[in-house]
């Protein structure tokens, strides 16, 4: 991609809604030429549009990472049969002690149970797993964009900030959930479609979905991969922090640009967080400026994914993302 494909598609992820002509006046191009490259890089799979639930409080499921240790030589066969799995929202190759890592959404505590002792540990070549559940969620990577606009251009096209106290548990309506099955399949999705799909009249298909994501029930997102944006490396960072400072460093770090993803998590470490840079010299200084920072956090274990098979439920073929199959 070249340097205006890149603004497009980091436009698309501030508001991946948003028509073509609303990123063509921010972006300062024209509506043509907007539309063309979008549409081209969404056909060729370079670009994904979907959405993805605030599991918490949708009641939508339990997210938990997973640290996943297997036999010499069978990690591409591991991730996978990882992938392969509708609870599974995204599956990595490591450096590092764990072959892979893995992020599981399980619609309960006895689902969860069942699937770490029995279901993981059966997949041939799977070793060892260390789980950690996330207990909090301070940036999702549904609200990263990559660093390739303005400030001004950001607040243009950022969405509504949502209330200032949202409720802790909204359950979906069945209406609702037909209309995020929607969402998930097609973050682009037209009211129009939706009401046709659903049999419901186009101002109840606005409404409808306007509520879910005004209400931050859905985060529509736009997956590419990093290394096509210019971002080669890519790290997990494990954290133990302080528990007094853990909401403090949790909000300050998910705040910063080259952070995709943060939450805070049970088990050896307190928080996890991702991390994208064009370097990894900008990795180290990220390293030691940012994180280093911060007398608050006692310990960090360091990884890189060296390839993505499955992000936001969405497989991948390369550096491509395959369309939502289930």
């Amino acid at each position: 991609m070249d340097v205006l494909d890149r603004r497009l598609v980091a436009a698309l992820q501030v508001s991946p809604r948003a028509s073509w002509g609303e990123i063509a006046r921010v972006v300062g191009e024209h509506e043509r030429t907007v539309a063309r490259r979008l549409q081209r890089l969404i056909t060729e799979g370079v670009v994904r549009v979907t959405a993805i639930y605030d599991d918490f409080r949708t009641g939508h499921g339990r997210p938990a990472h997973l640290h996943v240790h297997v036999r010499p030589g069978s990690a591409p066969k591991v991730a996978e049969a990882l992938a392969d799995r509708p609870d599974t929202r995204s599956v990595y190759a490591l450096t590092g002690a764990a072959d892979l890592g893995c992020e599981l959404v399980s619609p309960s505590r006895e689902a969860l149970h069942r699937t770490l002792s029995t279901e993981i540990s059966a997949v041939g070549g799977v070793l060892q797993t260390q789980t950690q559940v996330v207990l909090h969620t301070f940036r999702t990577v549904a609200e990263w964009h990559a660093p390739y606009l303005t400030e001004e251009e950001v607040a243009e096209l950022s969405p509504p900030p949502p209330p200032d106290a949202l409720p802790d548990v909204e359950r979906l309506t069945p209406l609702e959930q037909e209309i995020a099955e929607l969402l998930t399949a097609d973050g682009r999705i037209a009211f129009t479609a939706v009401a046709e799909r659903l049999d419901v009249s186009v101002p109840t298909a606005r409404r409808r979905l306007s509520s879910l994501l005004e209400r931050r029930l859905l985060l529509p997102r736009a997956e590419v991969e990093p290394a096509l944006l210019g971002l080669e490396v890519e790290a997990m960072l494990w954290l133990k922090v302080r528990p007094y400072a853990l909401d403090l460093v949790g909000q300050r770090l998910a705040a910063h640009p080259n952070v995709r993803y943060c939450a805070a998590t049970s088990g050896t470490h307190s928080l996890i967080v991702q991390v994208v840079t064009a370097h990894e010299a900008d990795l180290y200084r990220f390293m030691t400026g940012v994180v280093g920072s911060y007398d608050e956090i006692a310990d960090s274990d360091l990884t890189l994914i060296t390839r993505a098979y499955k992000r936001g439920h969405l497989r991948k073929s390369g550096l491509l993302t395959l369309e939502k199959t289930t």
